[in-house]
C-alpha cells in the first residue's frame, strides 16, 4: 500500500468498522433496556407485522374472556330469579292440592287464598325487577311483564327481538346469541303464570295496579284442581327456561378455557418474535464493546501513517 498524504486507507476502514461496531452495540444496549429484539420496523418489518396481528388477537380474547365473565354472571342472575320462581310455585301447588280437598271450609279457602296471592305478588315482583347493571331482565323499563321487554325480551332484546348477543371471541364471527324471548312470552302469558294467578297477571301489566279489581278464584271449590295442573305446566315453562340458561352458563365456561387456552399459546408465539434474547443480546454487547475498544485503538495507531511520510523527507 503507498503511502499518502491526502487517503489514509487504514483510518478510513478502521473507522468504518468502528461505527459498524458503534451500531450494533447500540442495538444490543437498546434491546437489553427494552426487553424486545424488536423496538422498530427496522428491526424486522415482517416480524413487527406479524407481532402486532398476534397482539390485536391477544388482546381481543382478552377481553373476550371478560365479555364472558360478564355474560356468565347476566344468565346466573336470569337462572337464580327462576330458581326462586321454582320454590314459589312448588309452594303454590301444594296450596293448590290442599284446597281442593273437600275437607275444607270457604274460610279455609280464603286463608290459602291470601298465601296464594301473596305468592303471585312476589311471582310479578321477580320477573318485573330483576336486573342486572341495572338493565331489567325480563320486564320493559316501566316494570310491564309482558313477555316483550327486558334483556331477554322482544322489544328491547338486541337486533329487534333476536335475543342477546354476547361477543365470546376476538373475531366479529365469534357470537353467541341467547333467545328465549318465545319461552319468555309463553311464561308470562295466559298458557303460564298469568293462567295461574290473577294477581300475578294485573301487577305484570301494571305494578302500580291496587288489585281491587282483580278475581282471586284459583283456590275455590271450583277452580283448586284445575290449578294444580296448571301450575304443574308452569313449572315445566320455568324448567326450560331454567334449562337453557343453565345449558349456555356450561358452554360459556368452555369457551372461557378455550380462549385462555388460545391467548396463552398466542402471547408465547409473540414473545418468540418479539422478545430479546438477553443470553445472546449480552455476549454480542460484550463482543462489539471489545470492538469498539480495539477499534478506537487501532484508530489511533492509524492515524499515524501520515506522519511515516515526513521521515522520507528527512
Amino acid at each position: 500500500m503507498a503511502l499518502s498524504i491526502h487517503t489514509n486507507y487504514s483510518a478510513l476502514t478502521t473507522n468504518t468498522a468502528l461505527n459498524k461496531s458503534n451500531n450494533a452495540l447500540a442495538t444490543n444496549q437498546q434491546r437489553l433496556g427494552t426487553g424486545l429484539r424488536i423496538n422498530s420496523a427496522a428491526d424486522d418489518a415482517a416480524g413487527l407485522q406479524i407481532a402486532t396481528r398476534l397482539n390485536a388477537q391477544s388482546r381481543g380474547m382478552g377481553v373476550a374472556m371478560r365479555n364472558v365473565g360478564d355474560a356468565t354472571s347476566m344468565l346466573q342472575t336470569a337462572e337464580g330469579a327462576f330458581s326462586e320462581m321454582t320454590d314459589i310455585l312448588q309452594r303454590m301447588k301444594d296450596l293448590a292440592t290442599q284446597s281442593a280437598n273437600g275437607t275444607n271450609s270457604a274460610d279455609d279457602r280464603t286463608s290459602l287464598q291470601s298465601e296464594y296471592d301473596e305468592l303471585g305478588k312476589e311471582l310479578a315482583n321477580i320477573i318485573s325487577n330483576t336486573t342486572y347493571a341495572g338493565e331489567r331482565l325480563f320486564a320493559a323499563d316501566d316494570g310491564v311483564a309482558n313477555g316483550t321487554g327486558g334483556k331477554f325480551g322482544g322489544a328491547d332484546a338486541t337486533a329487534a327481538g333476536a335475543g342477546v348477543a354476547f361477543q365470546i371471541g376476538a373475531t366479529s364471527a365469534e357470537t353467541l346469541t341467547v333467545n328465549v324471548i318465545a319461552d319468555l312470552t309463553t311464561l308470562v302469558g295466559a298458557g303460564g303464570l298469568g293462567g295461574i294467578s290473577s294477581v300475578f297477571t294485573a301487577l305484570a301489566a301494571d305494578p302500580t295496579d291496587d288489585l281491587t279489581a282483580a278475581t282471586k278464584t284459583e283456590l275455590n271449590a271450583a277452580n283448586a284442581n284445575a290449578t294444580i295442573d296448571k301450575v304443574a305446566d308452569a313449572l315445566d315453562l320455568i324448567g326450560g327456561l331454567r334449562a337453557d340458561f343453565g345449558a349456555t352458563i356450561n358452554r360459556l365456561n368452555h369457551v372461557n378455557n378455550n380462549l385462555a387456552n388460545m391467548k396463552d399459546n398466542t402471547d408465547m408465539a409473540k414473545g418468540r418474535i418479539m422478545d430479546a434474547d438477553f443470553a445472546i443480546e449480552s455476549a454480542n454487547m460484550s463482543k462489539n464493546s471489545m470492538l469498539m475498544q480495539s477499534g478506537i485503538s487501532m484508530l489511533k495507531q492509524a492515524g499515524q501513517m501520515p506522519g511515516m511520510v515526513m521521515g522520507l523527507l528527512g
